[in-house]
């Protein structure tokens, strides 16, 4: 059987409503799925190795939600949880973690003037860098600003500063189902020699299989688990 990365579905919540999004814009919306609770409750009865959490107004606003993310990992039960959105500071990122999340996910105060390192240095494993990666730039600020670093040496910091994983997303293909841009990923992963979930466009089995020999670490997927072209199915951890 041909190897395929594990998926880890995604749960974007815009106010009380679990949604998604069309590259990341806030007003291209392709799904009202309802209750983000119970949608992670759902993911999580198929037992993946993680849920990914993204709390949309925090990315937008810069304001975490440590509320959310308990109750989150409150539905999700045994399945740990990575939190996203909003994190901008040290206290942020623990604040989130001290709610129950497994792992944080930092992407616009990561790259910061020394930041990595502080970042890497106090949360180790539990660390997620995000490099969003929008016309090759990484990309801050809910994906609105630019960091004006190629997606390649911003993955080379990370590495230079002891992160211990990175998600790339590639933002033009986000929530396109469009496929996963597999030369994004494979320079990614060369350049920071580090684990990396790859996001975006991701849209069939076979794409699980193709980014499985790129050398990323797992998939967190949303749309097409959504629309039910990827299963959430018990895998080895990401």
């Amino acid at each position: 059987m041909t190897r395929q990365v594990p998926v880890i579905p995604a749960v974007d919540v815009l106010g009380d409503e679990a949604v998604r999004l069309v590259q990341g814009d806030f007003a291209r919306v392709s799904h009202r799925v309802g209750g983000p609770l119970e949608l992670l409750a759902r993911f999580a009865s198929a037992r993946p190795p993680f849920l990914h959490l993204v709390d949309l107004d925090g990315a937008r606003t810069g304001r975490v939600r440590p509320e959310l993310v308990a109750r989150a990992v409150a539905a999700a039960g045994a399945v740990p949880v990575q939190a996203a959105g909003g994190v901008r500071s040290l206290a942020d990122a623990e604040a989130v973690l001290e709610a129950g999340a497994a792992r944080v996910v930092i992407g616009t105060a990561a790259f910061e003037n020394g930041a990595l390192e502080a970042y890497a240095g106090a949360l180790g494993d539990r660390l997620v860098v995000a490099v969003d990666v929008r016309e090759g730039r990484a990309a801050v600020a809910g994906w609105t600003r630019s960091t004006g670093l190629a997606a390649e040496e911003a993955a080379s910091r990370c590495a230079d500063a002891g992160v211990a994983r990175i998600l790339c997303t590639a933002v033009e293909r986000d929530g396109t189902m469009q496929g996963p841009d597999l030369d994004l990923l494979a320079r990614v992963c060369e350049r920071s020699q580090l684990p990396v979930l790859a996001a975006g466009g991701i849209r069939s089995e076979r794409d699980l299989e193709a980014l499985a020999t790129v050398g990323v670490e797992g998939a967190v997927v949303g749309r097409a688990v959504l629309d039910g072209h990827v299963p959430v199915s018990p895998q080895s951890e990401a």
